[in-house]
């Protein structure tokens, strides 16, 4: 038993070494990268020495494994090596290329020949796989519907991105890629990333001016030039139509996955001034449903509870906004005992809240009694100054949609208010009379910012990505004109066939007689564009 207990003593002082090597390997990334106005500021991520990405080689400092028991021993054997858990680690579901060249068409039946049933029991044996550049080859050897493509991305850095980013340039793409978020990127992620020859331009903590320095050096470089755009939020859309329209211009499809980003694209649309084709990826179903409900349903109580460990019984909570990830919010809220109440500008949403038992209210009736405000409607200034003076004391407000904008955070910025950091992400704000505010993540989306999300549902976004950036990328001139499109409603359903494997669903076939009677395909598409999930 003493034996016992010293090992796991050492193997603990071990692991607290490695994170602190880790630990310091950051520092010096962030040191590096922060150095860019010095002599070599025109050194990009991917093209810095060595000394600055050194986080992987760091796991060489780790002492061998010691087992207490065979047993132990030999259940760690049972699991892959290491590159092949690292290949189940990664994050989008395993897929064929075939089923969205440009070759295929989304509106007749020429590529219906295998039906989503046939395709998930063809990967039932690889259910617990998960789609990466060696598994991509092996389904699709030799097929590049990427080759020539250069995408330039701004999304959040995390591991999950990193297999999607590596997929993209399995499939042929030259990628260089930012961050969407000053505070999501995970710096290891990052400095692997560039190890592969990726140039990334982000670290975590990024102020203001260092995240528009990124995006620009992303986009600006000699000799390269985008003809693709993955976007989250719209900020590098933005950008590149502001400060480089001739390079806009010659983009061939934008892609986007977020409330604020589409609305941008709609904005430019509208106004006659979007030149390209761009996919709304947020409002495809498997987007909307997954990422925006079952995320949200889940991260929501991470992010509450990494930063406050707040204790939900009996808390008052509002969440401002019922869409998608209202919905999941408030559903994983009133599940541990919350007493949740909603605000809402849309009738619709407002009557769904009402029908799923919550008060429908305005912010300024319920304010003083809140423990928890909560935003999610991709608008602005939803949480104003004059809500904050009125907040009691110890009231924790966080933001759950993409922008920054939900809540006045620049009005706390004031001399009469003390700004107190307790821990990472997480501020006190104290106002002249004692009282005290619990700022989360500055404002900014809490889960990325404070937590992790759950890789599963980022495949289903990624594959959802990925699959927008082939279709905008390989179709033919004429099908699609200078505006904002939804994924098709075949290609939606294919990225949930993918998954279904995972829980080892069985899909039914429809007969040719129940098929005739529905004026359906049998293999699809089975809903109409305007059926509500």
């Amino acid at each position: 038993m003493t034996e016992s207990v010293g090992d796991s003593k050492a193997e603990v002082k071990q692991a607290t070494k490695y994170v602190k090597e880790t630990e310091n390997v950051a520092e010096k990334y962030s040191a590096l990268t922060v150095s860019k106005n010095s002599s070599d500021v025109n050194m990009n991520v991917g093209e810095m020495p060595s000394a600055a990405f050194t986080a992987m080689p760091t796991l060489k400092s780790v002492k061998k494994i010691q087992f207490a028991n065979t047993e132990d021993k030999q259940e760690f054997s049972k699991y892959p090596t290491k590159a092949g858990r690292r290949s189940l680690s990664r994050s989008i579901s395993q897929s064929s290329t075939d089923s969205y060249s440009s070759a295929a068409s989304y509106t007749d039946s020429s590529d219906d020949e295998t039906s989503p049933r046939d395709k998930a029991q063809r990967n039932r044996d690889r259910r617990t796989r998960h789609v990466c550049p060696d598994l991509l080859e092996e389904e699709s050897p030799g097929e590049k519907p990427l080759a020539g493509a250069k995408i330039v991305g701004c999304t959040h850095i995390t591991a999950q991105t990193a297999v999607l980013i590596e997929t993209l340039v399995a499939l042929g793409a030259q990628c260089r890629w930012t961050a969407c978020n000053i505070y999501s990127t995970q710096n290891e992620v990052a400095a692997a990333l560039a190890e592969t020859g990726v140039p990334v331009f982000a670290w975590k903590g990024e102020s203001e001016d260092d995240f528009w320095w990124c995006i620009d050096r992303c986009v600006n470089t000699e000799g390269w030039q985008a003809n693709m755009i993955l976007d989250d939020g719209g900020d590098l859309t933005h950008w590149v139509y502001k400060k480089y329209p001739s390079v806009f211009k010659k983009v061939r499809g934008i892609v986007e996955e977020s409330v604020t980003g589409v609305h941008r694209l709609y904005q430019l649309s509208k106004a006659g001034k979007l030149c390209v084709p761009a996919m709304n990826v947020n409002d495809s179903v498997t987007k909307q449903k997954f990422d925006n409900l079952y995320c949200c349903r889940e991260s929501i109580l991470d992010g509450l509870k990494r930063t406050t460990d707040i204790m939900f019984g009996g808390k008052q909570v509002v969440v401002c906004g019922y869409g998608e990830v209202g919905k999941g919010c408030c559903t994983a809220l009133k599940a541990l005992g919350a007493i949740v109440c909603i605000t809402e500008i849309d009738p619709i949403c407002a009557l769904q809240a009402c029908m799923d038992g919550f008060r429908v209210v305005k912010l300024s009736e319920v304010i003083r009694q809140m423990d928890v405000v909560i935003t999610c409607t991709g608008n602005k200034n939803v949480v104003t100054r004059e809500q904050l003076d009125r907040m009691k004391n110890g009231c924790i407000v966080c933001n759950m949609g993409h922008s920054n904008t939900e809540i006045d955070v620049a009005s706390l910025r004031s001399p009469e208010l003390t700004w107190e950091r307790v821990r990472s992400q997480v501020d006190h704000i104290i106002w002249p009379d004692g009282k005290r505010v619990v700022l989360l993540a500055e404002g900014r989306l809490l889960n990325l910012s404070c937590s992790t999300v759950p890789t599963f549902v980022l495949s289903i976004t990624a594959t959802t990505q990925a699959l927008a950036l082939i279709e905008l990328y390989n179709a033919p001139e004429g099908r699609y004109k200078q505006d904002v499109y939804l994924l098709p409603k075949k290609m939606d359903e294919y990225v949930a066939s993918l998954h279904l494997p995972n829980f080892d669903a069985h899909l039914t076939e429809l007969s040719d007689e129940q098929a005739k009677y529905m004026g359906l395909n049998k293999n699809g598409p089975f809903k109409p564009n305007y059926y509500r999930y």
